[in-house]
């Protein structure tokens, strides 16, 4: 299982992140290529090699055009959100505005669908800060040219390396004040302290007395991680060093990883819970809603319970994520007062969805990899469908050759 690993005991910034994927992906113009998708001019990239406490990694520095005159290298990274760019009016752009010029590029749609998710999280926090809706939010926070960059672009390179997933280490903030557009702050700042609130990260401050994550850090490792802990065990294959700006008693570096890991069995699980006094409409409902949330199979069996009364056991199969909202839709929707639950070995063969061409126009099927062999089973609904419209047999489909 291709997993990331994102080591933010030094905090996370947009470019620290686009330094260490591009070190993983080991190729710089692949990025620059399809950032020139996007359409947007007024910036440029240098990427470069930065020694933090004698450790080499990577730094990208996204350089606005029109400040390129009087940039000393220090006004900006790891510090989006520091830098006063009120007075270009073109950079006050709104979430909408954002979405619209990732919409309008050529990107494939899987960047574009993680660019837009880490952006609604850092909108989300501006309007909580700001105390105005997400429409209203005009800000340089989430406008501004580098912000647009670091987040596409780390959507772009995730996207390449395609890691089945992702967990970070916790997250490590810094303490103390930072002067920034709207004054002197406290660190966590203000937007990042909404973005972990709005997620399930673990953070917490380090004695460096300055800011290690920015808004745009908090919202790419919130939207990219699965998980937070220690480096689980995983072959290592290869790692990517992404420098920040600071100079710092730490060396100011966000660590990737990129190795396998074993299938963990840890994630998958089996609920049970017997009822006897919940009738079978609300059995039935209860089903519907558990496969929308995520359920990876309900079924109810008839057992016999204690004065003989006939009653049917629930069983939900779902992930680890899943467990505790599956729950408490079953506590919700039944009568039921008690649910055991245990972790399952699980075999999974991998599968892949495709339509077949047949005579009588394309059915859906999932296609099955199993040793070397290939199998595919049409999809029930999609069959149903084609039999109802040339009015023929179901079976009939089933026998056809393109299916077998």
């Amino acid at each position: 299982m291709r997993t990331l690993y994102f080591d933010c005991s030094s905090g996370i910034s947009g470019n620290m992140t686009l330094g260490a994927l591009l070190e993983i992906v080991g190729d710089d113009n692949y990025l620059l290529d399809e950032l020139k998708k996007l359409n947007v001019d007024g910036y440029k990239i240098e990427i470069s090699k930065k020694i933090k406490n004698g450790i080499t990694g990577k730094y990208v520095d996204v350089i606005l055009e029109h400040e390129h005159e009087h940039n000393d290298h220090d006004h900006h990274h790891g510090h989006e959100h520091t830098h006063d760019h009120e007075h270009h009016h073109h950079e006050h752009r709104n979430l909408h505005d954002v979405y619209e010029i990732i919409e309008k590029s050529s990107i494939d749609e899987k960047s574009k669908e993680l660019a837009k998710r880490i952006f609604l999280r850092v909108a989300k926090a501006e309007s909580k800060v700001h105390n105005k809706s997400l429409e209203e939010v005009h800000f340089h926070e989430v406008g501004a040219i580098d912000s647009i960059v670091d987040i596409v672009g780390t959507a772009i390179l995730i996207n390449k390396i395609n890691p089945n997933k992702i967990i970070s280490s916790v997250v490590n903030d810094g303490y103390g004040f930072i002067e920034c557009a709207h004054g002197t702050m406290a660190v966590p700042v203000p937007a990042t302290s909404e973005i972990f609130a709005d997620s399930n990260v673990k953070f917490r401050q380090i004695d460096v007395d300055t800011e290690l994550v920015t808004p745009t850090g908090a919202a790419i490792i919130a939207e990219l991680a699965e998980e937070f802990t220690t480096l689980p065990a995983m072959v290592t294959r290869k790692i990517g060093w992404g420098a920040g700006y600071k100079d710092l008693k730490i060396p100011n570096v966000l660590k990737v990883y990129l190795g396998d890991m074993e299938e963990q069995n840890e994630d998958f699980f089996v609920m049970e819970t017997n009822i006897d006094d919940c009738s079978g409409e609300i059995l039935g409902y209860t089903e519907e809603l558990l496969f929308q949330n995520g359920a990876l199979d309900v079924f109810f069996t008839p057992i016999f319970m204690k004065k003989n009364r006939p009653a049917y056991r629930l069983t939900v199969a779902c992930r680890k994520n899943d467990l505790y909202k599956l729950q408490n839709i079953i506590f919700r929707e039944t009568t039921t007062i008690g649910i055991r639950y245990r972790s399952e070995y699980r075999t999974e063969l991998e599968r892949e969805k495709v339509e077949i061409d047949t005579k009588y126009g394309k059915i859906k099927a999932k296609k099955v990899k199993n040793n070397g062999e290939t199998y595919v089973y049409p999809e029930y609904d999609s069959v149903k469908e084609v039999a109802e419209q040339n009015n023929i047999p179901l079976k009939e489909l089933y026998r056809l050759e393109e299916l077998n």
